[in-house]
């Protein structure tokens, strides 16, 4: 089958699964949702803050705190785009129809991954501007320096969280063991590695914890960190390339 093929049969897929949708659309609810609630909250405490912290203050990441958990709806998206086709048993039509697997799977992959990064973008963009209309007079243009850049890079942050996803659940296969692993680790083991003093240099390293350094604009005072957002980024994009290559490499070697 053509690659062109393998991209709208593929598309069909996703498209014609009611969970996908829901799940991009609770990623965008979410972060939206709880940005504008954070940002509320930081209009709201501004004046007690201390003129340390007020240095620090970073509206357009503010905006943003709404992604830690719109970022689970977008591993739960990744998960089921790749795992359903083992769960429901389809992968030996799929395979069939389809017998170059690395063209079925990254296939799949480029169709799952521009679809999360256009509904990432929307959701940056729509977070942004909201947040920073409930910030109020503390609020940052979308032309001060680096917002545009923050804007744009919490859409392909997005977009990364979903494609690694993706690679995990390639090499898992089944649902429930992907999100079992991921979900604890995004939401609760890479936070306690990042904000411990003991493992704080390692955690740094952790796909979400270096990738969404890409979404601040303004640095905390006393920040070490030894890489900026576009560094950040392409560490993201390292974890991201390894997670996709070891999907391909045991779908390659594995029975359906």
């Amino acid at each position: 089958m053509a690659a062109s093929q393998v991209i709208r049969s593929e598309w069909t897929k996703i498209r014609s699964v009611a969970s996908t949708v829901w799940t991009l659309s609770l990623a965008v609810v979410v972060s939206i949702a709880l940005g504008m609630l954070v940002s509320a909250l930081s209009r709201s405490q501004f004046d007690q803050l201390s003129p340390r912290d007020r240095l620090s203050f970073d509206p357009t990441y503010i905006s943003f705190a709404g992604m830690s958990l719109g970022q689970l709806a977008m591993i739960v998206f990744g998960v089921l785009v790749v795992s359903n086709e083992y769960s429901t048993g389809m992968i030996r039509t799929s395979l069939a129809a389809v017998p170059q697997r690395g063209t079925f799977l990254f296939g799949k992959i480029a169709v799952a991954a521009v679809l999360a990064l256009a509904v990432g973008l929307v959701t940056g963009f729509a977070a942004f501007f909201l947040g920073q209309a409930v910030l109020g007079p503390h609020r940052a243009g979308i032309g001060d320096p680096g917002v545009l850049r923050a804007v744009l890079g919490g859409g392909l942050y997005m977009a990364l969280i979903a494609v690694f996803s993706m690679g995990v659940a390639a090499m898992l296969r089944s649902p429930m063991l992907s999100l079992g692993i991921l979900m604890p680790f995004f939401f609760l083991i890479s936070n306690i590695l990042g904000n411990v003093d003991a493992t704080k240099k390692v955690g740094r390293y952790l796909p979400d914890q270096a990738g969404s350094r890409i979404m601040r604009v303004v640095t905390p005072i006393g920040d070490d960190t030894p890489y900026g957002p576009w560094g950040g980024l392409g560490i993201m994009a390292l974890w991201v390339i390894a997670a996709l290559a070891g999907g391909y490499l045991l779908l390659k070697r594995r029975d359906a």
